[in-house]
């Protein structure tokens, strides 16, 4: 009997086993050995979201019947929610153990407006809310399919009166609802027309606890497979200290001028890989980030990490280092990738009190167009500055703060082409501190319509071999 029951289990294996062979590709021809992924296994069994009391009309609230969902295949081991078409509207939800979450094409996940869904009744007053998606401590966790996630994130975002037309601001005071700033330069949502309550005693409060779509914590094996993830509150996707995760075939969008609208955020990462996804973004495209040390978690730092065959239009950077690089970078491979439309291509970010080491990072093959600024960016003195803050003011830093300085080496760039980039490449480290070197480009064509490079050679030591930067007339 028990060797029937482990051939069944086998057999139900399989076809998780048979698709976790199609990453290999990825992993031909690198230029330094990485450990590869492997999808999540998740057990066969299945629950309906109409089968739990969930209703797609856009107007019932269906955290409860997530909540069930998940709950009855937990209690079977784990499986696949299956979320039919349909409009969904509902709170927060959290993922356990062996658990898909995976949405039909025309389904529709509807993130609620109503901003207390997602406090955290034992966190700390003003702390940031729930994710939208969440999972912490989890194994074997995937959300599939060809649905669209949509995090209702203008109830939530500030926005800046410059990035905006006279049609929109309107929009955003009389329809949604809100409150500006002394001087007219920032709105707030807040007091909102939808009627539902703030949860913070002001709006710059409430802006602090804003929350991201997916947020995976502290997990093992995680699969993000085929949805259209859009309009959140913060950051998109966003795996953080995990280990083992996949990003396949993800389209990620939200309004050019949405605030942190970061799109794919790899934070501390073991094991990954992003391919086949296409962005769409208000902030950083897809960006590496490396936070302060966790002893206790799956992973430190980002390492082992295969970036490929993606698409990104808007964003501030393409693929972006930083700007928290305290736990390091180590054997990150971008490549086959094409950036249209972004601010900058290449952005290695970071600053005092937030930097770290890079280690065997090779970057080629990235076809570019239309980048409004940089086409390659090495900036140590990056400064976070959240909606509202004054830009002119100068940070200070302490001596502990000065050991943490950016140190971006032993970064291997070659085979890019940029059509139509403001400036060719610009580098500048620190003074006294070695933050830029050991940086190669090379076999690179850079056509740029006012400056081929500024690079401060006393604090950033670059390479170039085989790089052409040529003018390109802006009437072109």
């Amino acid at each position: 009997m028990n060797k029937l029951l482990n051939y069944v289990a086998v057999l139900l294996m399989l076809p998780a086993a048979a698709k976790a062979q199609d990453y290999s590709k990825y992993y031909q021809n690198l230029p330094v050995e990485v450990k590869q992924v492997s999808r999540p296994v998740i057990p066969a069994n299945e629950v309906n979201l109409k089968d739990v009391g969930g209703v797609g009309d856009g107007i019932t609230l269906n955290t409860e019947a997530f909540t069930k969902g998940i709950s009855k295949l937990n209690k079977l081991g784990g499986g696949r929610l299956n979320v039919p078409e349909g409009v969904w509207l509902t709170g927060p939800i959290s993922l356990k153990d062996n658990i898909e979450l995976h949405l039909d094409k025309n389904a529709l996940v509807i993130f609620s407006a109503d901003k207390s869904l997602y406090v955290d009744p034992k966190a700390k007053p003003g702390s940031r809310v729930y994710p939208c998606i969440r999972a912490s401590k989890r194994k074997n966790i995937a959300i599939t399919g060809e649905g669209i996630i949509d995090g209702n994130g203008e109830h939530w975002r500030p926005v800046k009166r410059s990035k905006v037309s006279d049609v929109e601001w309107s929009i955003f005071k009389n329809v949604i609802g809100g409150v500006e700033t002394s001087n007219g330069t920032l709105f707030y949502p807040w007091d909102s027309k939808s009627g539902y309550a703030n949860i913070a005693e002001t709006p710059e409060a409430q802006e602090k606890m804003r929350n991201d779509i997916i947020r995976f914590t502290d997990c093992e094996n995680v699969l993000i497979q085929g949805v259209t993830v859009q309009n959140s509150p913060r950051f998109h996707v966003h795996p953080c200290y995990s280990k083992n995760v996949i990003v396949d075939g993800v389209t990620v969008r939200c309004p050019w001028n949405a605030q942190n609208g970061d799109a794919i955020d790899f934070s501390d990462v073991n094991i990954g890989l992003i391919v086949n996804s296409i962005v769409d973004a208000g902030d950083d495209g897809i960006c590496m980030k490396g936070g302060s040390i966790k002893p206790a978690s799956p992973a430190n730092g980002c390492e082992d990490i295969v970036i490929q065959d993606n698409t990104v239009f808007h964003a501030h950077g393409g693929f972006v280092l930083g700007s928290e690089t305290i736990s390091g970078m180590r054997r990150i491979i971008v490549r086959h990738n094409r950036f249209a439309g972004t601010d900058t291509g290449l952005r290695f970010k970071s600053g005092m009190g937030r930097g770290g080491k890079t280690e065997q990072m090779y970057i080629s093959d990235i076809m570019m167009t239309d980048i409004k600024d940089e086409t390659i960016i090495f900036q140590c003195d990056y400064v976070d500055r959240p909606a509202g803050s004054d830009p002119n003011k100068i940070p200070t830093f302490t001596e502990e703060q000065r050991k943490k300085a950016p140190y971006f080496q032993d970064i291997h760039i070659s085979n890019v082409v940029c059509h139509g980039a403001a400036t060719g490449i610009k580098a500048s480290g620190i003074l006294g501190l070695d933050c830029v070197h050991d940086i190669d480009i090379e076999n690179t064509t850079i056509s740029y319509t006012k400056t081929d490079k500024q690079i401060d050679e006393q604090t950033a030591k670059l390479n170039l071999k085989n790089v052409t930067l040529q003018p390109l007339s802006v009437s072109r």
